[in-house]
């Protein structure tokens, strides 16, 4: 019985001091030691975990890993801190578009006519994103093949660090009022679940309305296992190859913002390179590695490795259209807060405020973008004082694929998402804007709406607002089949391009070769819940406590 009880006492007594290990060399944002420039790198590097993107998957990977392990994180951006663009709520739109050099905002154009944007900062998407915070289904879970049990660990991990309950204004509680009088029922209040029915989620925009980003959860890693490098560009992946055995990983070479070249190198045989680049980079880096489709590597004078026609296929972009709302009366600057979550597969969000349609109004953009720019200031313009209110579907069930446009890797791939194609897809998003027009014209949303302008007149300005480079049905403004073709924009939840069960196994491992993962939105087959950014966070903390395991 003693000494029953003397080992319980000697388990308590570690599990206290590892506790109190992580607490004392844990570090606070934004004063990070091992945040460093990669200019300031050594030429050779060797680290037991070297992670592709310090983005919403890497930076929560990285925290893990670092509790046990060396981690070195390779990050082509800068930081989110210190810019007052990512930080602040009012700036959304002004960051997410911002063309500059510099930004944090990778604007490109699908082969769908469609603008869209890649993140290149440490945080990644949640450096840009609208802030919503939501969990995957149930169902998404169980069919991912995912332990319940530390996939709710790893929710609860996250949302200790960066979600927060939002303030729900007037605005956002017409939205809210309206869905329910439109029939999205039940009510389920604040929950971070995914239900069926209207509720309010969570937000990484805390009560002062400042961002809080995956980089945040770098405040659990031990500083004296991990080097976080900024402006550090992966060029490629290079292997070691013996005989008829599997390529075997072994070196990451990336350049700084100077363009000096360094080596990344696999510390031993337990080591791994894993990348976390995102559902563009993650493919693209494969490609350019070696690992793809043998006849479009050989078209860009690539060196196969390994012979992958899976590697870019089965992109896929959640199709969004929305319409403006002018508002007779002022509205509080609020991004998602509610959502709508439908039992045909549309999910209706809202934004508002002036400061943040002026910020859409005011971006600086390139001269390729001047369409862009002419057709939201043409849009925002009447409602300047209002806000939005979108749907977006879930899956989708249409992909595309991805193709190299060169062998630089800072040149977005060509992309194509094929959106619509699936005459499912369009379905879904008629029934989601026929319920936008009924939250519109419902009674509880009616103080925030123009009583003497209809919707038609709405979706005649959406149509006739090039918010693409897409080409107009004549028929658009009275069918909503063709609006949803023609207006059709991105929520920038896009995914693919690196499969589970196609290009990696259920463990993430890269298949045909030894020492690479992919832990990242690449990797899913259909966007989770109505907001992927709680999962893909999840995500790096659930494999990352699985490696640790195996370790």
């Amino acid at each position: 019985m003693g000494l029953r009880w003397w080992r319980n006492l000697c388990v308590v007594l570690a599990g206290v001091l590892l506790f109190l290990h992580g607490f004392c060399y844990s570090e606070k944002a934004p004063n990070y030691s091992f945040l460093k420039e990669a200019r300031h790198a050594p030429p050779d590097l060797y680290y037991d975990y070297i992670i592709i993107g310090g983005g919403t998957a890497g930076c929560a990977l990285a925290a893990t890993l670092s509790r046990n392990a060396t981690v070195l994180v390779l990050e082509r951006g800068g930081s989110p801190y210190g810019n007052p663009k990512i930080t602040n709520l009012d700036s959304f739109f002004a960051n997410i578009l911002d063309n500059s050099p510099l930004s944090p905002s990778q604007i490109f154009i699908s082969e769908d006519g469609v603008f869209n944007t890649r993140a290149r900062v440490l945080g990644g998407g949640t450096a840009l994103n609208a802030g919503f915070y939501s969990r995957a289904s149930s169902d998404y879970v169980r069919s991912a093949g995912w332990e319940e049990r530390l996939v709710e660990e790893s929710y609860e991990w996250v949302e200790k660090k960066v979600v927060f309950r939002p303030p729900m204004l007037q605005w956002q509680s017409a939205v809210r009022d309206g869905l329910l009088e439109a029939g999205v029922l039940p009510y389920n209040g604040f929950s971070y679940d995914h239900l069926y029915g209207t509720k309010v989620g969570g937000t990484i925009f805390d009560h002062q309305d400042h961002r809080h980003t995956a980089a945040d959860l770098l405040e659990y890693a031990n500083p004296r296992n991990i080097l976080v490098l900024l402006h550090a560009t992966v060029e490629k992946i290079e292997f070691r190859l013996q005989g008829g055995s599997k390529p075997v990983a072994m070196v990451v070479i990336f350049k700084d913002k100077a363009g000096t070249r360094h080596n990344a190198y696999r510390k031993d045989s337990k080591s791994e390179i894993i990348m976390s680049a995102g559902a563009i980079g993650s493919p693209q880096l494969l490609m350019l590695s070696g690992i793809g489709p043998k006849a479009h590597l050989e078209a860009h004078g690539i060196p196969i490795i390994l012979d992958q026609p899976m590697v870019g296929q089965g992109m896929a972009d959640n199709p969004m259209n929305a319409l403006p709302i002018p508002s007779p009366r002022p509205v509080e600057n609020s991004l998602v807060q509610v959502v709508g979550i439908t039992t045909f597969g549309s999910f209706i969000e809202a934004v508002s405020g002036s400061d943040i349609i002026r910020s859409w109004l005011r971006r600086p953009l390139e001269h390729s973008f001047n369409a862009s720019e002419k057709a939201l200031s043409a849009l925002m313009t009447a409602a300047v004082r209002g806000g939005v209110i979108l749907e977006k579907i879930e899956g989708p069930i249409s992909t595309g694929h991805l193709n190299l446009r060169s062998t630089d890797p800072e040149d977005t791939p060509y992309v194509t998402f094929n959106y619509f194609k699936d005459p499912e897809d369009l379905r879904r998003c008629v029934d989601g804007m026929r319920t936008v027009i009924e939250v519109i014209n419902s009674k509880s949303f009616s103080d925030f709406r123009f009583s003497d302008i209809p919707v038609q007149v709405l979706i005649d300005l959406m149509v006739n607002a090039p918010v693409n480079l897409r080409p107009r049905h004549l028929g658009a403004t009275i069918s909503l089949e063709h609006f949803c073709i023609d207006t059709v924009m991105t929520i920038w939840h896009y995914h693919g391009g690196c499969h589970v069960g196609r290009v990696v196994d259920p463990d993430y491992r890269v298949i045909g070769v030894d020492g690479l993962r992919i832990v990242d939105g690449s990797t899913f087959n259909g966007s989770p819940g109505t907001n992927p950014q709680a999962t893909v966070m999840m995500l790096g903390r659930y494999v990352g406590e699985k490696i640790l395991g195996q370790r």
